[in-house]
């Protein structure tokens, strides 16, 4: 059996021998990825956020506070069951027509989406038909988001050079965080300045949603600036595009997408208490209405904006890290750090302390970084060229699933259930430890060549037990 190389040993192989790289385009690509997932996931956490603080009052009204509050949450975790089907199309078309022309299709379906849920009515003014409609526009929300992050990713890491993919990859990434920031610090501009009190309900909260319309057409500029990535070019040259890249995919490689699905459904379960709206709605829901905190929504939503610039930059560091030691060495890092906090979240959030709560959404985001960062190399490396759209684009959706569709809602549920957030730590620690186990189970390939010369080497001997 012929040795497979270390990944330190294909890096340096690739720097000796790659040509140096156009860096003018290489920062053009980092550019447009970050500011493309950035507008993406403003809007995606606006929702997320919005449900957590207003849906349920003003479309779900008539369940009830703490059933309109499952709701609301049920909307966020619905789209998720979408990004599959979201997946798949993007995918299919990214590996038969390329990776740039799926990214800006992605972009505007969101920001129209986002922009049309500013606009409709609530349930006091059209019934039943408020909830109905604003369900529809979540569900083409779940779809966007369902293709938008695999082609962003193989733009940033398709174009990097072999020996600091981690770190371009890492672009794309931030976009996650920086869009929280955007949507929680509008959303506290909102509360705290613009439409304090009954205003926001009443219409404060439809500015942020209406202003992606703006945001929209910068990212489309941007986008439409970047070349293809060269290795869809080269495919498309030798006309080596799979002709059924999701049939292959599931056919040859179905356990390395589970596996790989499982790695990002702990991050994304985690991450989705505080991006999903959850401890947002978990710190605010007044005391009388059965919450247990009873905190005002500006200081929460500053101290979770200020967080994420935590979160930001543990993210930026997890890709440049796994260029050095490992995509897998920098995950197992990440997982360690989540299980030493988790624990610490709520104690600290249950304080009704502003400052805590920054402390503890902080000491959170360490492992959020640590197991995100790194996720866009990660992801390009484990599939072959041919399929590679299908693999990231599906294997992140099945994860979203697994991890963090319903996780507000379960976490609505357990609280109401036990009356504690104690049983929320255990079941989020649980996901974690699946996560982690799938983490151990899958072999680091940092440096494997990513072109379609390669195909042979890049289809086999990601998972152990698997010949390499």
């Amino acid at each position: 059996m012929t040795q497979t190389p270390s990944p330190t040993a294909r890096i340096a192989t690739a720097t000796a021998t790659a040509p140096e790289p156009d860096r003018r385009e290489l920062r053009r690509v980092a550019f447009a990825t970050v500011i493309g997932t950035t507008i993406e996931w403003y809007d995606f956490f606006l929702y997320a956020s919005a449900a957590g603080l207003v849906f349920g009052a003003l479309f779900f009204a008539p369940a009830g506070p703490q059933i309109a509050t499952l709701l609301a949450f049920a909307t966020v975790g619905v789209s998720f069951l979408f990004r599959p089907l979201g997946a798949f199309l993007a995918g299919h078309f990214g590996d038969r027509i390329g990776r740039k022309a799926m990214l800006v299709i992605t972009l505007i379906l969101m920001g129209a989406s986002t922009t049309l849920i500013g606009l409709l009515p609530s349930y006091e003014q059209i019934g039943i038909l408020a909830p109905i409609l604003l369900l529809l526009l979540r569900i083409l929300q779940g779809l966007s988001t369902g293709g938008e992050w695999g082609g962003a990713v193989l733009m940033a890491v398709e174009h990097a050079p072999d020996r600091e993919r981690g770190r371009y990859g890492a672009f794309p990434q931030i976009g996650v965080p920086i869009g929280l920031l955007l949507a929680s610090g509008t959303l506290a501009l909102m509360t705290g300045v613009v439409s304090p009190g009954d205003a926001f309900l009443a219409w404060g909260w439809r500015i942020p949603f209406l202003l992606s319309f703006v945001l929209i057409i910068v990212g489309i500029v941007v986008r439409r600036a970047v070349d293809e990535s060269p290795v869809f070019v080269e495919i498309a040259a030798k006309k080596a595009a799979a002709k059924t890249p999701i049939l292959t995919l599931f056919k040859r490689h179905w356990l390395l997408v589970l596996l790989a699905a499982l790695t990002f459904a702990g991050n994304n379960a985690a991450g989705y208490m505080t991006t999903g709206g959850y401890l947002q709605n978990y710190a605010t829901t007044p005391i009388a209405d059965g919450g247990l905190v009873g905190m005002e929504r500006t200081p929460v939503l500053l101290a979770v904006a200020a967080a994420s610039v935590v979160w930001l930059a543990c993210t930026f560091a997890a890709g440049m890290v796994s260029d050095r030691i490992g995509r897998r060495n920098t995950y197992i890092i990440g997982w360690i750090a989540f299980l030493a906090t988790v624990f610490l979240l709520f104690p600290l959030v249950n304080t009704g302390n502003p400052w805590l709560l920054f402390l503890g959404v902080s000491l959170f985001a360490i492992g959020n970084g640590f197991t995100y960062g790194q996720q866009a190399a990660y992801f390009t490396e484990l599939f072959p060229a041919s399929i590679r759209y299908s693999g990231v684009s599906i294997t992140y959706a099945i994860g979203a699933i697994l991890g963090g569709a319903f996780a507000p809602m379960i976490a609505a549920w357990l609280v109401q259930t036990t009356g504690t957030a104690t049983s929320v730590a255990f079941y989020i620690a649980g996901v974690m430890l699946v996560a982690f186990a799938a983490t151990l189970l899958l072999r680091d390939r940092t440096g494997i060549p990513l072109g379609p010369d390669h195909e042979e080497e890049q289809s086999r001997g990601a998972i152990y037990g698997q010949r390499a």
